[in-house]
């Protein structure tokens, strides 16, 4: 900026504004300004023309009386004329004036532009920059028209100086935020790009800020910043401090630019060129060791800055998810973090943790802070550490330690921010529900629950607990003992009463036998809370009672006495009223058979979404594409090494409804979605009956992403500019069940929307898969989730295909890609000791039962790494059974509708010759050929 000459120090403006100072009062503050006010309209309607000076100080004047909040209705004129003065305080002050008082309609917009555009291309660097300030402050819509096009030609001209270029890219960046529509996508694109190849590091930085914003809407047109954003942050990360003086940060190299190129890179999948793939992989192994160097300084800006560059890193790592070594190195070293005395940094650290908990590979390294993030929910000071604590609790929970995980949040609760509650609640009930064991834990810790925080325990919540009850014949007798045996304290919250009442009315006969609990009692125990009720509980209750005129006889009398009361008959609640008339007059006329008939046990519920998860989904916010990676994945009980507990003793005559299955894997399939499949097609499932076109090639990397999946159930299966596709599956035995996310990842709509799947004719009869339908419109930016179940009959080898077919902005769309239903995805993890090992393993000796496989390791030989991938797999891990401790040993059963396998596996791995052999015996061979295929291409 040139300097300022003693000339235009505007003494007149520093005694003004000395005098508004003095002011005593706001009146006299007032009288001045009015004072001035008359003083400044007399000078610019006076005869006398003004010189610029005047002008300008006069301006600056109003401007600062505007700051003051009174309102100024004269001197936008003279500020427009000062743009066209050649000197640049003048100029400053017309500039600075307009972009905080001329609004967007204003009539001297077009005097503006001009002006505008004459600074623009008067090539004078200064007048440039102040142009463009101005067109980014102002920011309109009527800017944007004039100048979206001008803008970018400067930002890309060559002999453009780098201040300006600065100026451009942040211009054009306001512009394109405000705008977007209005910013024309040309050649200017392709050279933007090779601004990060830039010497001067602020334009980079600009650029990068550009860059980012406009790969988040056309990914497909800035891939190319991929390879040069790795090459500039690899230079950036293994420079020295002094290497970057004017933009190192305390010790730290341009850490700001650094940011904004791991966050450039977090717009796109990880790189498909190996060379940038192990550059960047370089860059972010590196990032990690400085964060275990001693600090160059003791500066609270030194770590500040060091830690962003980290955190960013790690949130990369996180959005690549491709990466086990990093994975597990990110999740080490935020487990640091956790015990840090700087409150900032434990915050950020519980909240990365949430989402490393969410990968296959390190969420096992995640579990091994769970007493740290449990202390931390005991001792943190800060409410907003504590909920992110609880957070990642959530997040970390599987079946090994959601006893103790419930536990604990459950003896927070009582202690808890009522800010929070609500939501702790809903996910004790989730993770109680996804994870019981025993059904028996899961009503003591739903009523445990009720108890602590009744005045937060939702409807959906008890509603949830009933149904769970009433689909389990081997629960029912418990609940309805442990809710009895619960009513009896003094004070029982409504809640508790409403599934009380509930459970008694329908199951209050498996305890009538005992004495303490017979039928008196019962209804006794429940009418005297009936008074302390709400009008929606009593009813409830009067419905209870109903059920009880039919369970038991011997206490009819009693119940009409009631029903029969002034209080009922004649209640001032319709409701009431009409249920009292309406139920007396069932219990008299109506004979033993119709009221057994009329008052029958409740049918089993149909199975569905836990509305418990919707509310909770609801409660956090819409999902939206990037929400698939960031949000709580339900990992299989086959990744989580929890072994599958056997169903309770219930048959099959007693409970024939699907929802005895909590995740709903046993349920019966739903009716297909669409006509039936066609004999000559192959065409399993089509979602709507419009004519399909011919089905496409498999996508480019599909092959690649498939192997990814067999042993993960989560994750990202497709992505392009256009489409993002998600995983989340689970399956238990030989059922399944697999959610789509369909990601719209542009601002335009999807129409015709068509997901297909498609079976080879072999493929048909071995395996089953019923589809519900997707709305055939996705909306820019939404997600819409579409449900598979799946049934394995017998073994298989293929895998069915998906065909998505679509027409965005007129352009028919179709993308193919290969599901990732895998015969390992049916494996029941087996635990036996070494000599029951190979007992059964010199017992599945025939040459047809085993395949075995030498291969060359494609992947660092990493022991923790490959255990985690064994699991994964399927099977159960064997420790200490084998002789070498270096092998890997597994067994498990695959579960088909028609015969169970097992199957034992060996893996040998021998480190000096970087090579694997990997054994696998089955009583089929079929089934170890194809388990051998799987699991070799994993190492």
């Amino acid at each position: 900026m040139p300097a300022v000459s003693k000339g235009d120090g505007m003494r007149g403006l520093a005694v003004f504004i000395s005098d508004i100072r003095n002011c005593k009062s706001k009146e006299a503050e007032i009288k001045r300004i009015n004072k001035e006010l008359a003083n400044i309209r007399s000078k610019f309607k006076g005869d006398k023309a003004l010189d610029g000076y005047s002008k300008k100080k006069y301006v600056c004047k109003l401007l600062f009386i505007f700051l003051l909040g009174h309102d100024i209705d004269f001197g936008h004129m003279e500020a427009v004329n000062l743009l066209s003065s050649n000197r640049y305080t003048e100029k400053q002050i017309g500039y600075l004036f307009i972009s905080v008082l001329v609004n967007s309609n204003s009539e001297l917009i077009r005097l503006i532009n001009n002006a505008i555009k004459n600074d623009l291309a008067s090539r004078n660097p200064t007048f440039m920059g102040l142009a463009l300030h101005c067109i980014a402050n102002v920011g309109s819509r009527e800017m944007a028209e004039a100048f979206a096009g001008e803008v970018p030609k400067i930002l890309v001209a060559g002999d453009t100086m780098d201040s300006v270029k600065q100026s451009a890219a942040l211009c054009l960046l306001r512009l394109y935020r405000t705008s977007p529509d209005l910013v024309p996508m040309g050649d200017w694109t392709s050279r933007v790009v090779h601004l990060l190849n830039d010497q001067h590091l602020g334009v980079v930085t600009a650029a990068t800020s550009l860059i980012t914003t406009l790969a988040q809407k056309n990914p497909e047109e800035f891939k190319t910043s991929v390879s040069l954003a790795v090459s500039r942050l690899s230079r950036i990360v293994t420079s020295a401090s002094t290497d970057l003086q004017d933009y190192t940060y305390y010790f730290v190299p341009a850490p700001w630019l650094s940011v904004k190129l791991l966050r450039l890179l977090q717009c796109y999948p990880p790189p498909e060129d190996p060379a940038v793939r192990g550059r960047l992989t370089e860059c972010l192994e590196t990032i990690l060791n400085k964060a275990q160097e001693p600090p160059k300084s003791k500066k609270v800006q030194h770590s500040n800055a060091k830690n962003a560059v980290l955190f960013e890193a790690i949130s990369l790592i996180i959005h690549h998810d491709s990466e086990p070594n990093l994975l597990v190195r990110a999740c080490n070293q935020l487990g640091q973090f956790l015990q840090h005395r700087e409150t900032n940094l434990r915050y950020l650290a519980l909240e990365s943790m949430c989402t490393l908990a969410s990968s296959e590979f390190s969420h096992e390294a995640v579990k091994t802070h769970i007493d740290t993030v449990i202390n931390a929910l005991k001792t943190e000071r800060d409410v907003s550490v504590r909920q992110r604590a609880v957070d990642l609790l959530y997040a970390m929970c599987d079946r090994s330690n959601a006893q103790q995980i419930v536990a604990e949040m459950l003896s927070y609760l009582e202690t808890a921010d009522y800010s929070i509650r609500e939501e702790i609640v809903l996910k004790v009930a989730i993770l109680a529900e996804k994870y019981a064991v025993d059904y028996a834990w899961y009503v003591d810790t739903i009523l445990n629950l009720i108890r602590i925080a009744g005045d937060y325990v939702s409807e959906e919540v008890w509603y949830r607990v009933i149904q769970i009850v009433i689909n389990r014949d081997d629960v029912q007798g418990y609940a309805a003992k442990t809710v009895f045996e619960a009513l009896q304290a003094p004070a029982c919250h409504e809640n508790l009463v409403k599934v009380g009442g509930y459970i008694l009315g329908e199951f209050g006969n498996l305890i009538a036998g005992d004495p303490r609990s017979s039928p008196l009692v019962q209804f006794n125990l429940l009418h005297s809370k009936f008074h302390l009720c709400s009008v929606p509980t009593r009813a409830l209750l009067l419905s209870t009672y109903i059920k009880f005129v039919n369970l038991f006889p011997e206490v009819k009398t009693t119940i009409q006495d009631v029903l029969r009361s002034d209080s009922q008959l004649k209640n001032a609640d319709v409701e009431l009223q009409q249920r009292a008339v309406e139920y007396l007059r069932l219990s008299t006329v109506a004979s033993t058979d119709i009221l057994a008939t009329v008052l029958e046990e409740m049918p089993p519920f149909p199975e569905r979404e836990s509305s418990i998860l919707a509310k909770l989904k609801k409660k956090k916010g819409p999902s939206t594409v990037t929400d698939l990676e960031d949000t709580k994945r339900e990992r299989s009980v086959d990744v989580n090494g929890g072994p599958e507990p056997a169903p309770a003793s219930t048959s099959a005559a007693s409970t024939p409804s699907p929802s005895a299955d909590l995740l709903g894997l046993g349920a019966a399939p739903a009716a297909p979605a669409g006509p039936p499949p066609s004999s000559g097609g192959g065409l399993l499932v089509d979602v709507f009956s419009d004519s399909a076109s011919a089905v496409a090639p498999l996508a480019p990397g599909s092959e690649d992403n498939f192997a990814r999946f067999v042993c993960k159930n989560n994750g990202v299966l497709f992505e392009n500019q256009l489409l993002q596709i998600g995983l989340k599956s689970e399956f238990r035995q030989n059922l399944g069940r697999m959610f789509i996310f369909y990601g719209n990842k542009t601002s335009t709509q999807f129409l015709n929307f068509t997901p297909t799947l498609i079976c080879p004719d072999d493929l048909q009869s071995r395996l089953n898969l019923q589809t519900k339908p997707v709305d055939p419109t996705v909306d820019g930016g939404a997600q819409v989730q579409q449900v598979v179940n799946i049934e394995c009959v017998s073994d298989f080898t293929e895998a069915p295909v998906l065909n998505i077919q679509f027409r965005y902005g007129g352009t028919f769309q179709n993308v193919s890609v290969q599901l990732p239903i895998t015969l390992n995805k049916f494996f029941q993890p087996t635990e036996m000791s070494s000599q029951d090992f190979f007992q059964r393993w010199k017992q599945l000796s025939n040459p047809q039962q085993e395949v075995q496989n030498i291969f060359k390791a494609k992947h660092p030989m990493d022991t923790e790494i490959t255990k985690a991938k064994i699991i994964g797999f399927g099977s159960a891990l064997l420790e200490e059974v084998d002789p070498n401790p270096a092998n890997f040993v597994g067994a498990g059963i695959i579960h088909t509708k028609t015969t169970q396998i097992g199957c034992l596996l060996r893996l040998e791995p021998n480190l000096q010759a970087q090579m694997y052999r990997l054994t696998l015996r089955t009583s089929k061979e079929t089934v170890s050929q194809r388990l051998c295929e799987l699991l070799s291409q994993q190492f």
